[in-house]
Order: structure tokens, then C-alpha cells, then sequence
């Protein structure tokens, strides 16, 4: 049976970890875990690859896992920590002089064509340079044999997405970066999900994330079978939190590669 192959590109909160000018034990511990770049996971398919997300870290990634194709973009939300990126992708159509195909929200679209207009201003589109296809989201949709439905959630006062994967009778992986609560739409796709990645930023409260508590309380009322924290902030030291984790929850970090 054909998998999911998934690497995490990042794990860490809009900042990164080691955070600059922080001279905290996490900050300046020497476990690899700890150093997190911003949060994107990549994922891959016997038909085609893509990645969640380009932020200002996209092109260390793309070294550091030796990322040599991308098909398509998904974006969760527009803040700088989640798009700033958006450039290096025209290295995945350099020398093809194809289109990418960019799946977000109308509003997420948008924000994008504001930021990088340059890219997006079709009397502008200089030879081997990237040419954005925008796809507005709007509705479940098919990466190859992948089918990917969105997740509304609630990021504070900004409403981002989440998605699910799903390979045709094969189990489902859900990916949930930035997030304070679920709809009921999200909620309800996602109930006894396979595999969960979910927001927790920190143990203490946040307005605008998931702490551990509120992730592993939502991580039991979906009743996931595996479940995964990312997008942390430098409040979390990997060995001793995930020492306090129930069985079936693991904290994710860098460079971690699942197959779902």
C-alpha cells in the first residue's frame, strides 16, 4: 500500500529556537531537538511531493533534507513566519519554466499577490522565474491520489486552516500548526483521526495557540490515535516535556520523517 512519507521542516513558534539575544537553558541547550526552525512539514507520494508552508527558514530546510521537487504549495495562513519564503520556490521551476500551483484561502491568496506581486503580475513573468498558479481553496481537493481536505480553525482573531491527507483506503493524517480551537467542521473530520499534529506552543496560556494542556485535551476528544506536538516556543525543553506526555503523544522536532 502506497504511504505518506512526511518530513517535519520545523517545529518552532515565529521566532525559532534558539531565540535571538536568549540565554535560557532551551536557548542554549546542545540537544538537536531544541533548535527548531519555523514551522512546514514536507510530504511525499508515489505521484507527487509537496510542502505546507514556506517560511523565512524554506531554504535551510530545503538544503538540510536535500529537497529536490516540489509540485505544489499549501498555505495554512499568511503571517510572515508561514509565507516569507515564497521566493526560493522559484528554484523548483527554474529551468522548467512551469507554473506552481499555490493552494490557500481567497484571503490568504490575496495577502500573497500583495506581498510578492512581483511574481504574481502576469506582464512580469521573466523567463526561469517562478510563475505562480493560485488555487483558491474552497473545498476538499486532490494532490495525485492524495485527497486534502481543509480544517478551519480559529488563530485568535485570524482564521487559518489545517488540512488532512488521505491516501485512497489508507489511514489519515491531520496537521494543524496554528491554532486556538477547532470548528466543528474541522472537529468532526478529524474524530479518531490515525495520525494528529497539533499546536502546542507552551504550557502556559496563549491567546492565539494551543498550550499542552488545551492540545492534549483536544487530541482526546478527537480520540487520535497517534499524536504529535509542534510550533513550540522556547518554554518547551524536549526531553523533559515529553517526559510528562501521555502514551500515544510524542513532541515532534526537525528533521522528523513518519510514514502514515
Amino acid at each position: 500500500m502506497e504511504k505518506l512519507r512526511v518530513t517535519f521542516l520545523g517545529t518552532a513558534t515565529s521566532i525559532g529556537i534558539p531565540v535571538i539575544g536568549c540565554d535560557c537553558s532551551v536557548c542554549r541547550s546542545e540537544d538537536p531537538r531544541n533548535k527548531r526552525l519555523r514551522s512546514s512539514i514536507y510530504v511525499e507520494t508515489d505521484a507527487c511531493c509537496w510542502v505546507v508552508d514556506t517560511g523565512p527558514d524554506f531554504r535551510t530546510q530545503c538544503l538540510r533534507e536535500d529537497i529536490r521537487q516540489v509540485d505544489a504549495v499549501l498555505y495554512t495562513h499568511s503571517h510572515m513566519d508561514h509565507v516569507v519564503g515564497f521566493d526560493d520556490l522559484r528554484r523548483f521551476t527554474f529551468g522548467h519554466d512551469i507554473e506552481m500551483p499555490i493552494h490557500a484561502t481567497a484571503e490568504t491568496l490575496d495577502d500573497l499577490q500583495r506581498m510578492f506581486h512581483y511574481a504574481f503580475n502576469g506582464e512580469n513573468r521573466y523567463t526561469g522565474y517562478i510563475k505562480p498558479n493560485p488555487h483558491v481553496i474552497d473545498g476538499s481537493f486532490q494532490l495525485g491520489d492524495c485527497e486534502v481536505t481543509p480544517l478551519p480553525v480559529s488563530h485568535g482573531k485570524v482564521e487559518t486552516i489545517g488540512f488532512q491527507f488521505q491516501l485512497p483506503s489508507g489511514p489519515r493524517f491531520g496537521y494543524v500548526s496554528d491554532c486556538k480551537t477547532l470548528s466543528e467542521a474541522a472537529e468532526e473530520t478529524l474524530r479518531e483521526v490515525d495520525v494528529l499534529v497539533i499546536d502546542a506552543l507552551r504550557f502556559t496560556p496563549h491567546p492565539t495557540h494551543m498550550n499542552f494542556d488545551e492540545a492534549l485535551a483536544t487530541a482526546e476528544r478527537l480520540n487520535a490515535r497517534q499524536t504529535w506536538f509542534t510550533h513550540f516556543s522556547d518554554e518547551v525543553d524536549h526531553q523533559k516535556a515529553e517526559a510528562t506526555l501521555p502514551k500515544g503523544v510524542a513532541l515532534a522536532y526537525d528533521g522528523l520523517k513518519l510514514e502514515i
